[in-house]
């Protein structure tokens, strides 16, 4: 199934009531990207965050981020997302292997790992690098390539969602380049 395949009328893709109902009773599972442009060694350089307004109206820092779909594999899930928000010349490098760098509990409820006040999903995380041209795409606002010390700052830790700062921290850890 190609992302252009894709319709709210396709029985993969969940009308809003139907989400809500099932966002209520059963996890849902998702694959949350860590772009990054890295040098011929693989050490990364940058690391893209985007900008992105929340329902309630604020604005804040994000990785690439989106449920996987019914039949979706994971590696086309991570694609899907990955060039719908960074754009279809951003060139995603996906890992030869599925394994995550990390698997992040999102709950409704605060203090309970990661937050997401609509519902609980599991996350599995992947460093991507993307070779070509990036640009905010979908609902992204912008798009920031920021260093890794940059990335792993507290002040732009604070202007990320549901936790995505100590996504990115595992990341660079997982990377072996936490400042």
């Amino acid at each position: 199934m190609s992302t252009s395949d894709l319709t709210e009328t396709d029985p993969a893709w969940l009308d809003e009531d139907t989400l809500q109902d099932v966002r209520r009773q059963v996890p849902m599972v998702y694959v949350e990207a860590v772009p990054v442009r890295v040098d011929h060694l693989g050490r990364v350089l940058k690391v893209g965050l985007l900008l992105r307004a929340q329902p309630d109206g604020q604005v804040s820092r994000a990785v690439v981020s989106g449920r996987v779909m019914y039949g979706e594999t994971l590696r086309d899930a991570l694609w899907r997302h990955l060039t719908k928000d960074l754009g279809a010349e951003s060139a995603p490098q996906l890992p030869p292997g599925i394994a995550p760098f990390t698997v992040a509990e999102y709950f409704p409820e605060e203090g309970r790992g990661f937050h997401d006040p609509r519902q609980h999903a599991v996350a599995l995380g992947y460093v991507v690098p993307c070779d070509g041209e990036c640009a905010p795409a979908q609902d992204a606002l912008d798009l920031a390539w920021l260093s890794p010390a940059e990335a792993a700052s507290p002040h732009i830790a604070d202007e990320m969602s549901e936790g995505h700062g100590r996504l990115v921290r595992r990341a660079l850890a997982w990377c072996g380049q936490l400042p």
